[in-house]
């Protein structure tokens, strides 16, 4: 029998990962490191801005692919709107321009000259005669157009969307979650009731809702914004609200009930079936390229991204194995384009299964390990013996790297589209049981601060704590400022459904009509 050690036992050492730091280590460095190990970003020349590299593209090309046909389902119509917005524009609306106005960039000369000291500046006499905003959001420039295609009862709802960029000048950026220049849609929509505008509303944020959970298996809380939290010029603002892994919420979409304010600003009119001239009701609603990041955030692991079947640029790759192989791997390639020619014609909503082949020329473990950081669902390693039995050896990224499975091809053909649907389903229970993990209903203030205050001050690890509180609120402004500033912690939303039992603010004592989300957010 082996001899007892008298050695001293040694430390455990930690598990190696693929991404360092790990999610517990530093989360917000893991994210990052996330995003280059997928290649789905990297920062630009430009302070603030990012390139969005193929893979990453790809992902926003299935995003926006999905939410456009859903907007067309609903009667939408899409245009596209100037980058540039008159300052004029901008200060119609009092709160709007007060909202937006230490985020504009402001375009004031139209010529570049040579300077007297070298180099190129704006040519004084190049000066605008009113500057221009790049637009930050549209509504403005979109209500001036409305004013004039807007004359009557019959010409409404008027329902457009625009696919484009805006510019918000962010000191603090982070890729896909913040940054100065991002890719969004924006929906406008005008109508000649007050109902019809908020049923529009919130029909949208179920639409938004809906794709969340569907299509990036991210669950999701609707609610409304408080005021300090609300839209400027909005009369009520709505979003979905989602729990990323270090418990912060991430606001995922926003819809908007604008009331008449835009339209009074813009003079958007109409003449009614009963002869009046009155002013429209108006809406708006977007979400962005900020999506993907919720989506790396949601799912990711200390290996790498995991993507959603229902939105990943690829569902299957596969990996050719020829380095043993009698006739330097042909037999092999064949063998895996005939699979993948298999695969490509059936159907997986909406789509065909997308295949790579991926026969680079470097180390099998290097390839492998570039495809599990980048996410795609499912692996296929195909060498000369699983040929021979006609078969596949298969690894599912939501699954431990080393857990691999041998299936005959036509099996695995005949159920490919069932397994992606179980890998979409099991990615948004578990995100599911996070969420529930790291909600707590909490009915005092000392409960509340030591839920979100970390044990830890170290600002190089910062430790991950809080998650959803479910706590009453008075609604005043003033109480939520002072929580975000003593917490950093602010009302995300008020739930439209679950428990609307009223009962007491846990910071005032005031009555409050239902609990909110409290929570820290992106």
């Amino acid at each position: 029998m082996p001899q007892a050690s008298t050695s001293k036992p040694q430390a455990s050492v930690p598990a190696k990962t693929a991404i360092s730091p790990t999610r517990q280590e530093n989360y917000p460095e893991w994210y990052q490191q996330v995003v280059r190990a997928a290649d789905l970003a990297e920062n630009s020349p430009v302070r603030g801005c990012m390139v969005i590299k193929p893979w990453g593209y790809a992902l926003w090309e299935n995003m926006q692919r999905t939410l456009d046909g859903m907007f067309k389902a609903t009667g939408h119509k899409n245009a596209y709107f100037p980058l540039f917005i008159p300052l004029s524009f901008l200060e119609k609306e009092a709160s709007h321009v007060e909202g937006f106005a230490k985020e504009c960039a402001v375009v004031t000369h139209h010529r570049l000259v040579h300077g007297p000291q070298g180099g190129l500046i704006p040519d004084p006499e190049s000066t605008l005669e009113e500057p221009l905003v790049v637009r930050p959001t549209s509504e403005t420039i979109i209500g001036a157009m409305f004013a004039k295609w807007v004359q009557s009862y019959r010409d409404l709802p008027l329902l457009i969307n625009q696919w484009a960029n805006v510019v918000r000048w962010e000191m603090r950026t982070r890729l896909f979650l913040r940054t100065t220049e991002f890719l969004w849609q924006e929906g406008h929509t005008v109508h000649a009731t007050a109902e019809e505008a908020m049923e529009e509303t919130l029909r949208m944020l179920d639409v938004y809702a809906d794709f969340a959970e569907n299509w990036m298996a991210v669950p999701v809380i609707k609610g409304e914004k408080t005021a300090g939290e609300r839209f400027p010029g909005a009369i009520n603002t709505y979003s979905i609200e989602a729990m990323m892994q270090d418990r912060k919420a991430l606001q995922a979409g926003t819809s908007h009930f604008l009331g008449q304010n835009f339209s009074k600003a813009s003079e958007i009119k109409y003449l009614s079936a009963a002869g009046n001239l009155e002013y429209a009701w108006t809406t708006s609603w977007g979400v962005s390229t900020r999506l993907i990041g919720a989506m790396v955030m949601a799912h990711g692991d200390d290996d790498g991204l995991i993507l959603p079947p229902r939105l990943a640029p690829a569902h299957v790759v596969i990996l050719p194995i020829t380095m043993k192989a009698d006739d330097g791997g042909a037999a092999i390639m064949n063998y895996c384009h005939k699979l993948a020619d298999d695969l490509r014609v059936v159907p997986f909503h909406g789509r065909r299964i997308e295949v790579e082949i991926d026969n680079r020329e470097m180390r099998g473990g290097d390839k492998v390990w570039s495809w599990i950081k980048a996410g795609v669902p499912i692996r296929l390693e195909i060498g000369p013996r699983d040929m021979a039995a006609d078969s596949v050896f298969m690894a599912r990224r939501d699954k431990d790297h080393k857990e691999k499975t041998a299936l005959k091809r036509a099996d695995f053909v005949a159920n490919a589209s069932k397994t992606l649907d179980e890998i979409q389903s099991g990615l948004l229970a578990r995100a599911q049981r996070f969420r529930d993990q790291h909600t707590r209903k909490i009915d005092s203030k000392d409960e509340f601060y030591a839920f979100f205050t970390p044990k830890s001050k170290d600002a190089e690890q910062p430790e991950i704590h809080g998650g959803f509180a479910l706590s009453h609120f008075c609604g005043e402004p003033a109480v939520e400022a002072k929580v975000k500033d003593e917490l950093g912690v602010t009302v995300r939303c008020i739930p439209l459904t679950g428990d609307k039992t009223p009962g007491n603010c846990i910071i005032t004592g005031k009555p409050s009509p239902q609990r909110v989300v409290w929570a820290k957010a992106y």
